[in-house]
């Protein structure tokens, strides 16, 4: 016997607001146009580099703010389960674009390096001090959003605020050393802007992984099993449990339960006892927006 999703239930938590997204993506937009402007003015490849960078942020906050409002969307026929896939998947694309950005930039970074050029202009620094400030801000505030929405795509864009933070911290550090070194440490922004590809490329592996694993369905953390199975053996009539599966959908658990109890139990009895054992365990954890169980007999009869 088993017990379908109401309508209710299926649709679990949502998925944070999306429109967050929206204002790092203002402020990407505005500190792409100022760094890479400034960068050339000023001779500083570090600065132009870490331009492009939050450009390439834009185009992220874009993909992300998309994938969580497709992931917003509520179950229907042909998703049943809901959107919530929308969500490391937008990660994933992200990520893989933080990668493809970081080689890229490590190749003009070394051609920089072996190509003569002006030492960078000391305005440029009051620029990237800004920039620390106000991304390093931006990535608290994001941060906390995903944290209480345990969502990898509001991490990546997360992360996308510290990780133009870190480069602009860099960019600084490196210009700061060509002007005061003199004439020739012109190539120390360079060498800066190499430092922030690695980063950069870190940062782009690190925030891939959770994606794929959720994306592939990856067992969640053990606490979630355990409170699944304490919740569901609390229940009266409840013998023992058989198979107990959980996966993640966006921010949202889905439970497939198998619990034996007396072979004698009348239809009606097991199908009351399911719905029981659903009931107690959604209220273990809010997150859990569905449980599935099958009843079967702890002993032929």
């Amino acid at each position: 016997m088993k017990v379908q999703p109401s309508g209710d239930a299926a649709a679990g938590n949502l998925p944070p607001n999306p429109n967050f997204a929206l204002v790092g993506l203002a402020v990407n937009v505005a500190f792409a146009v100022i760094k890479i402007v400034a960068g050339v003015v000023g001779h500083a490849y570090a600065l132009i580099a870490d331009g492009i960078e939050s450009a390439l942020d834009v185009g992220g906050s874009i993909i992300i703010w998309t994938g969580l409002r497709y992931a917003a969307r509520p179950p229907d026929a042909g998703h049943p389960y809901g959107h919530g896939k929308a969500e490391p998947l937008a990660a994933i694309v992200v990520s893989l674009g933080v990668l493809a950005a970081a080689c890229g930039l490590a190749v003009e970074s070394v051609r920089e390096i072996l190509t003569p050029h002006h030492a960078p202009a000391s305005f440029t620094l009051w620029i990237l001090l800004v920039v620390v400030v106000v991304k390093e801000g931006l990535f608290r505030f994001v941060a906390k959003i995903s944290r209480g929405a345990e969502s990898v795509a509001v991490k990546t864009d997360a992360w996308h605020h510290r990780a133009d933070a870190v480069t602009s911290l860099a960019a600084f550090i490196g210009i700061s050393i060509a002007l005061l070194g003199g004439p020739g440490w012109e190539s120390a922004d360079d060498f800066a802007a190499l430092f922030a590809c690695f980063f950069i490329a870190w940062n782009g592996v690190r925030l891939l992984r959770p994606a794929l694993h959720e994306i592939l369905d990856t067992a969640p953390h053990r606490t979630i099993f355990d409170g699944v199975r304490r919740a569901a053996l609390a229940v009266p009539g409840v013998i023992e449990l058989d198979k107990c599966r959980v996966r993640k959908m966006g921010v949202s658990y889905y439970v497939d339960l198998h619990v034996r109890v007396d072979g004698n139990m009348s239809v009606y009895a097991g199908h009351e006892l399911a719905h029981e054992v659903k009931d107690s365990i959604r209220i273990t954890n809010e997150r859990i927006a569905d449980v599935l169980v099958h009843v079967e007999p702890a002993s032929r009869m």
